[in-house]
């Protein structure tokens, strides 16, 4: 990549991801290797007359070293800067723009059950100021090469080359090619279509089943429509969450999930590479979490008792099998590229802006609805070449696959 489409990509993450508005603060979140594109974010950012830029950076070195040294209780504190720093973007809003780079294996040698006692600690505290924020503000997620993200996804190549194999991969999976606002223009029209199908069919419930064992159904929320694409804040300012994005997705009802569902892909968590799982719902909750072994076995079942919410669902999205993330053939071992190669779920937190007109609805009228909540949001793959899904309709006796 030269410096020119460096320029590029950064502009579209600018402009059409975060949609950076004059006088608004921006925070941008790195890795500590990324300052060589960041630097372009941050110049962007202050074209679209931002009015203070910051950048948080990170390091999965320092991470694993800190994790691996620090006695659990230490790491659980939560200082008093920290929280002040979330009420102040609860106070003015930044956009926040996250560049992932992270090497999917970073954390495997650390105790996974020492980080999900850090996030049970911690997350009950940020969560409610996090909730004051929601729909507020733009943010966005994109992702250039880590060395060590490359080579994961391209063992076969060298440094330089998996590095480069890996941009190409993320420029054509973001649209970034040609005119990439234009690109992106259309591909919003393209989404918002599918989800007014989607929305006009009257779906109740989901049914999925396929050859790895996924025999599962779910219904959805009376008065909840899919979302995909862009999104607007209540104060009406149109930006684009994930850089690449395929889904259409909605919240369930966090009681209705019914059955046995695998994971078609592996999931990186925590900095951990998990594979080979699945879990059965009854009555919306996970009453059994399914593995290969015994290591990934102990990530879920910890991860799905974090808090009350964490255990049932807050998402499903429907996504073509034919994607640009798929038809690339890769395995990203990354949520943000993995989860738009093909249908998924995600344990956890729910979203309230899937509610239709959310944003005239008091917390209270909200609260009526059966909308999970939780600290944590996690989505895993379930979609496969054979997967079946057929929609119950609410006018409709008879089923229809969608």
């Amino acid at each position: 990549m030269n410096k020119s489409d460096l320029r590029s990509y950064a502009r579209l993450i600018v402009r059409v991801g975060a949609n950076v508005q004059k006088g608004q603060n921006v925070e941008i979140f790195a890795g500590v290797n990324d300052e060589y594109f960041v630097k372009y974010v941050v110049e962007e950012a202050y074209k679209a007359k931002a009015r203070k830029v910051t950048v948080n950076w990170d390091s999965d070195e320092v991470d694993k070293i800190v994790y691996s040294k620090t006695k659990v209780n230490a790491l659980k504190e939560l200082p008093d800067w920290i929280k002040n720093r979330w009420e102040y973007r609860r106070d003015t809003l930044p956009a926040m723009i996250h560049i992932e780079s992270d090497d999917p294996d970073a954390l495997a040698s650390v105790d996974q059950n020492k980080l999900m006692e850090v996030r049970r600690a911690q997350g009950p505290i940020i969560r409610p100021i996090r909730k004051q924020m929601e729909n507020k503000y733009q943010w966005t997620i994109a992702a250039i090469p880590g060395v060590k993200w490359a080579q994961k996804v391209f063992p076969g190549l060298s440094k330089s080359q998996a590095v480069k194999a890996m941009w190409d991969a993320i420029i054509k999976c973001a649209r970034a090619e040609g005119d990439a606002v234009e690109n992106w223009n259309k591909h919003n029209a393209t989404l918002l279509e599918k989800c007014n199908k989607l929305n006009n069919l009257g779906i109740k419930k989901l049914i999925y089943k396929n050859s790895l064992g996924t025999d599962f159904s779910v219904e959805l929320i009376k008065n909840v429509i899919f979302l995909g694409g862009g999104s607007y804040t209540v104060q009406g300012v149109y930006y684009n969450p994930n850089m690449p994005t395929e889904e259409c997705f909605t919240t369930p009802n966090k009681y209705s999930a019914e059955g046995v569902v695998y994971a078609a892909k592996p999931l990186s968590l925590n900095g951990k590479v998990i594979k080979d799982f699945g879990f059965r719902f009854s009555k919306g909750k996970v009453v059994e979490c399914l593995a290969k072994d015994d290591d990934t076995l102990n990530t879920i079942k910890e991860l799905t008792s974090l808090d009350e919410g964490a255990g049932r669902l807050g998402e499903v999205a429907l996504v073509p099998f034919n994607s640009p993330v798929n038809e690339t053939g890769l395995l990203f071992y990354n949520t943000l590229f993995d989860e738009n190669a093909c249908c998924h779920l995600a344990i956890g937190m729910g979203f309230e802006d899937c509610i239709k007109d959310f944003e005239k609805l008091s917390k209270e009228e909200i609260a009526k609805y059966d909308l999970n909540d939780s600290i944590i949001h996690i989505d895993f793959m379930v979609g496969t070449a054979d997967l079946s899904i057929k929609a119950e309709l609410e006018n409709d006796m008879n089923n229809r696959i969608i």
